[in-house]
């Protein structure tokens, strides 16, 4: 019966790593969708959201049925929990790599970025799938310091998100009010998904050691 347990434990992990490689997956193609105005890919993420949303969906009533069935205790119950969280985290994930999309295809077939900013929408797109990616393995191996180190990419992310208003308040800006709307948008969507990649990191120490870390970037995520 135990054994059986453990089991459904090691699932619920794993289904949460597939969730992140779903959210990596998801911004990867909608970041492409959007330097390259490709409104095919951005349908395809508009339309795979909802499997993100089931999986959470998924896990989360396993993750209930656990608690409610076998009254898990420490590590375990460290476990069920940090699922429940993690998992919400993941969804938003896929939600903010589905407003990516669906800003791709709203300008559909003009590109949405102008040239001065797209080298920066490039490196945040790169940035945050490899979060993602390292949060699936994070979660698989539970390693700390791996889960620490997630915040190092964070901060990059950070930094140009900072500098993009500088650009679009420059004086020297020439494309117009719509495209600083834009900017302003699609950035804080490239900003809060490595937020919520950090949030499932810290979630992780947390199973592993008892104590939820205290981040440089400590917020309510």
């Amino acid at each position: 019966m135990r054994e059986a347990y453990h089991v459904e434990l090691e699932d619920l992990a794993a289904n949460l790593a597939d969730m992140s490689l779903q959210a990596a997956a998801a911004m990867k193609k909608a970041t492409q969708a959007l330097l390259e105005a490709d409104l095919s890919l951005a349908e395809q993420v508009i339309g795979d959201d909802q499997k993100i949303d089931d999986a959470r969906a998924e896990n989360e009533e396993k993750a209930y049925a656990l608690l409610a069935l076998q009254a898990p205790v420490a590590t375990d119950l460290r476990t069920v929990l940090a699922v429940i969280h993690a998992a919400e985290s993941l969804e938003r994930m896929g939600d903010l790599a589905l407003h990516v999309a669906k800003a791709a295809r709203r300008r559909h077939p003009q590109a949405t970025l102008p040239e001065p900013v797209r080298n920066y929408f490039a490196e945040m797109g790169e940035l945050d799938v490899r979060l993602a990616e390292k949060v699936a393995d994070v979660i698989k191996s539970r390693d700390v310091e791996a889960a620490r180190a997630l915040e190092e990419e964070d901060d990059r992310v950070d930094e140009i998100h900072r500098h993009l208003f500088t650009v679009i308040m420059d004086k020297g800006w020439e494309h117009g009010v719509a495209a600083a709307v834009d900017i302003t948008l699609l950035g804080r969507f490239y900003e809060r998904f490595a937020d919520h990649a950090v949030s499932v990191g810290k979630r992780m120490v947390f199973v592993a050691t008892g104590k939820m870390p205290g981040y440089a970037h400590d917020e309510d995520l």
